[in-house]
């Protein structure tokens, strides 16, 4: 029997390929998003709500609501600010029988916070690129390619790479928030994971061929042990759990370094689907209290994506009709 399943950030590619990959599952998905023109409201058979962003304090009451008028079974986030909102409805969505799958909020914060992500992987022992924070710039050291990035940020955005400490130390004094980590080079990868509620992870390796504004445009399935095992030692350092992808890189000396871990789905996961793992219909599974088959999160190595920018729709936006809970009104 189909489920009414709530996807939240259906702007972004990680939402819009899951409301996607639902609907072809036979779902039903409800499509949110804060924006009247998020390109995932444009997908057939969805049913497009407008939702305030996570920030807005009417976030909780306005997606309650919209829960129980839209009869929803299930929400799964597609974008990470919409995370530790949705940890914190926990109890009030499972009082009116709605379903999450996240991991706890101290693992959330783990993964989200990169300032807090290096401290544990570091305890655990697993390679993670140097961080420091601003007030520790002056122990950069001397000639160090670095990164500077918001500290709570995703999808790629305020990322700055730079060539010294005061060019950091410029960046950080102009914008709150951001931390410094030494710049990788090598091949940049991404893991597709499920961890079922029993710890058991499936992870599919993809490598990112081409990447464009965080968004890998040309990727391929790999197959590497070295990896896969560092990747399911991550996933345990952080006690992850449901759907999840993790990020980072292999030296020309074979030498691997775990960069993030986002608690959502990756932009490109259409790849690992298309190379054989069930990954959507298992995270499913999971989240309505199913077993995950692990066999069915098995995948074919050399397998190639290319993604590209097309035009959805256009319009006039004054005729434009979405069925929408208003913002800031839960009412």
């Amino acid at each position: 029997m189909a489920k009414r399943i709530l996807v939240t950030g259906v702007g972004a590619n990680p939402g819009f390929g899951l409301a996607r990959s639902l609907t072809r599952l036979g779902q039903t998905v409800i499509a949110a998003d804060a924006h009247p023109l998020a390109p995932g409201f444009r997908l057939p058979a969805v049913e497009p709500r407008v939702i305030p962003l996570a920030t807005d304090p009417a976030y909780p009451d306005t997606l309650a609501a919209l829960c129980r008028d839209a009869r929803v079974d299930a929400v799964v986030a597609g974008i990470e600010p919409d995370i530790p909102p949705l940890v914190d409805m926990r109890a009030r969505l499972d009082a009116d029988g709605v379903r999450l799958w996240l991991p706890d909020a101290e693992s959330v914060r783990t993964c989200i916070d990169k300032a807090v992500f290096h401290q544990v992987l570091t305890e655990h022992g697993i390679p993670t690129p140097d961080t420091w924070g601003p007030e520790e710039i002056d122990e950069v050291p001397d000639g160090v390619e670095l990164i500077v990035k918001p500290r709570n940020g995703h999808g790629a955005q305020n990322v700055h790479f730079v060539d010294s400490r005061e060019h950091a130390r410029v960046l950080c004094a102009l914008v709150p928030h951001l931390l410094v980590q030494r710049r990788l080079h090598g091949g940049e990868f991404t893991a597709d994971c499920l961890v079922d509620r029993s710890g058991r992870a499936s992870v599919i390796l993809r490598r990112r061929d081409l990447v464009k504004a965080g968004l890998a445009a040309v990727s391929t399935t790999i197959d590497d042990p070295v990896v896969r095992d560092l990747v399911v030692k991550t996933l345990t350092a952080v006690r992850a759990a449901g759907l999840c992808c993790v990020q980072g890189f292999v030296s020309d000396s074979g030498a691997v370094t775990i960069t993030e871990l986002n608690v959502r789905v990756a932009g490109g996961f259409p790849l690992t689907e298309a190379a054989g793992a069930d990954l959507v219909g298992q995270m499913v599974n999971g989240l309505f209290g199913l077993p995950v088959d692990h066999g069915r999160l098995t995948y074919r190595a050399g397998m190639f994506l290319t993604n590209y920018t097309e035009t959805l729709a256009v319009g006039d936006a004054a005729e434009l009709e979405i069925a929408a809970t208003a913002k800031g009104d839960p009412s």
